[in-house]
């Protein structure tokens, strides 16, 4: 049977006010207290009174996410990942993630209505675009937020995380310039997404610094599934002076450019080179595929827990101002790619 906040303070043998400021976030209280009331209150199934709590605290024990749907949305498997993140600090927090579904004609009403009836402390946005309406809508509520990733208007006055995109397809272009190529294709994001500017920046940027022209042909802008992936690749293949070499903006775009070489009958790293974003989906590993995949690996989990982590943070008061994260990236080499075929 769950405890109460009464039989947990007993049992831990200390005040109900401690307990609860512990399980709330409240900054007076030691890190060491709070892992110690948090790990008893998992251990023993407390379940806090939400109502009572929102009383007693003013906070609802909950963040906020809108998730807009509806027959034109496209699902995220990259969102899932992350949300996971999210989830793992929740837990050990002992607060709730509350899921608001929206149209997306509806998104800034979704938004107001949480601000209104306080049905969350905080949210995150997820997904930015180059001029984010959602950005200048919650920085005129009285709601805290961060963003995972960035829009290109406003970086210095909102919380941001994001992966240094333009330098990970900065160093991919590089490498594969030194192995030859010259015609490198980018199948990336939409072209309203600020992460794929920010990713064909880079790989301009890198045929800038060596001397060669940045092909616009070779560009595509798409939502990022394996039949864009794959239509994408069929269609550069077959046009006159086809590439040399693909960098793909998602593991799930790359699966239908493998499947794009497999139709024409050519291989990664011997025929054609292949470099894609990701390298951290547990049922989708780069190394399993038939020809390892050479990836720009960024720690989508790692960020969900950051995000919740920042939120409960400003909370608590331990973050007063807006800060942003940019997180280097690694380029993982594996055997999708080689030199340029002469």
């Amino acid at each position: 049977m769950a405890v109460n906040l009464k039989a947990l303070a007993t049992h831990l043998n200390l005040s109900q006010t401690t307990v609860s400021r512990a399980l709330n976030g409240y900054p007076e209280v030691s890190e060491r207290t709070r892992a110690i009331v948090s790990e008893a209150a998992n251990r023993l199934g407390y379940s806090p009174n939400q109502a009572a709590r929102r009383l007693a605290t003013g906070k609802a024990g909950a963040i906020g996410y809108v998730m807009t749907t509806g027959p034109d949305v496209q699902s995220d498997p990259h969102f899932m990942e992350f949300l996971s993140g999210v989830g793992e600090f929740a837990i050990t927090h002992n607060f709730d993630i509350h899921i608001a579904p929206s149209l997306p004609t509806r998104e800034e009403a979704t938004y107001r209505r949480l601000a209104a009836t306080r049905q969350v402390d905080a949210v995150f946005v997820s997904a930015p675009v180059r001029r984010d309406r959602r950005i200048e809508i919650l920085g005129e509520l009285d709601l805290p937020f961060i963003v995972h990733g960035r829009s290109e208007d406003a970086d210095d006055t909102y919380a941001f995380i994001d992966i240094d995109n333009e330098g990970g397809f900065r160093d991919a272009t590089r490498l594969l310039i030194k192995l030859g190529h010259r015609r490198i294709a980018i199948v990336n994001g939409e072209e309203r997404m600020t992460f794929a500017d920010h990713r064909e920046r880079g790989a301009v940027s890198a045929h800038a610094e060596a001397g060669i022209a940045f092909e616009p042909r070779l560009k595509r802008r798409g939502a990022m599934t394996e039949a864009y992936g794959y239509r994408s690749a069929i269609d550069l293949l077959d046009g006159s002076e086809p590439p040399t070499a693909f960098l793909c903006s998602s593991m799930i775009v790359a699966l239908g450019v493998i499947r794009a070489l497999t139709d024409r009958r050519l291989e990664a790293g011997r025929d054609i080179s292949v470099i894609a974003h990701d390298d951290v989906f547990p049922y989708l590993k780069p190394e399993n595929f038939r020809t390892p995949l050479t990836c720009v690996r960024s720690p989508i989990r790692k960020a969900g827990f950051r995000v919740a982590e920042r939120l409960a943070a400003m909370l608590s008061g331990a973050e007063a101002e807006p800060v942003g994260e940019i997180w280097p990236v690694e380029l993982v080499v594996r055997d999708s790619i080689g030199p340029a075929p002469r």
